[in-house]
């Protein structure tokens, strides 16, 4: 299976961001509007960093930030590690495994497309299983 199999399927496809000049509070905001786990960080339409819940809790909380006084800049991650949208699943798995990360933004020709969590491709993964046993249940009973 691949990352663009996945895109495809989510329900939306949307590249929620921020800039490295707003606020962590301006940021979280957006993040509990969406209900998401991380946000992008666009400047100039190009993506200079991911900002997550993670950040936020080391590189901010504990670092004794203000979340309405500290900007996104500060606590950032980045460079980003990105995928393709033609990598396979289990690539992402592995570099997240890894990597220690959640949220993998994805380009397509060099642009970005999407962003996947670890939560999509668990998902896809467990509806890839499914659909599996179900054509192999289905094999065995047609065969006898």
């Amino acid at each position: 299976m691949k990352v663009r199999q996945i895109l495809n399927s989510k329900a939306q496809n949307y590249l929620w961001h921020v800039t490295p000049g707003h606020t962590v509070l301006e940021a979280l905001q957006l993040m509990e509007e969406k209900n998401i786990g991380a946000v992008l960080v666009l400047e100039n339409e190009e993506l200079t960093g991911i900002f997550s819940e993670r950040d936020y809790a080391r590189k901010g909380i504990l670092k004794g930030r203000a979340s309405k006084d500290t900007l996104i800049r500060d606590v950032m991650t980045s460079p980003v590690i990105t995928v393709d949208v033609e990598q396979k699943v289990e690539d992402c798995m592995q570099i997240m495994s890894e990597k220690h990360i959640r949220h993998l933004p994805v380009n397509e020709n060099g642009q970005l497309f999407g962003i996947i969590s670890i939560n999509d491709i668990v998902t896809a993964i467990i509806n890839e299983q499914k659909n599996r046993i179900q054509s192999l249940e289905s094999y065995i009973a047609g065969g006898y």
